[in-house]
């Protein structure tokens, strides 16, 4: 988290969330993502401008599929670091964890 902070570029964060499923864990992970909807984005003005299942793998390299794809806006950095850091958030974060086998979870910049 300091180096999502010291790179901060300032303005909104685009992040990037790569997802694979443990067996049965989209339904522990949909649980997540209803908490994440209903408290916390809300809360920290965040808002999923994506969510959608892995499809057709056109161009990767093997093991590089991914379950879902999920891109979450946020007004910028300091509130997605106030977001996991908020003692209700780290309360789900669990389901998380347990869904998942394997996630990326990347912030990204806009091109100029």
């Amino acid at each position: 988290m300091k180096r999502l902070l010291a790179e901060d570029p300032g303005g909104p964060v685009v992040m990037l969330n790569l997802l694979r499923f443990a067996e049965g864990g989209a339904e522990s992970y949909q649980e997540y993502a209803r908490h994440l909807r209903e408290t916390f984005l809300p809360r920290y003005g965040g808002e999923i401008l994506y969510a959608g299942a892995g499809s057709t793998v056109l161009v990767a390299e093997e093991g590089q599929s991914w379950d879902a794809v999920i891109i979450v806006r946020y007004p910028d950095r300091t509130a997605f670091s106030r977001m996991v850091a908020d003692p209700g958030y780290q309360e789900v974060t669990g389901l998380r964890t347990g869904a998942l086998t394997e996630a990326v979870l990347q912030a990204t910049i806009p091109w100029s």
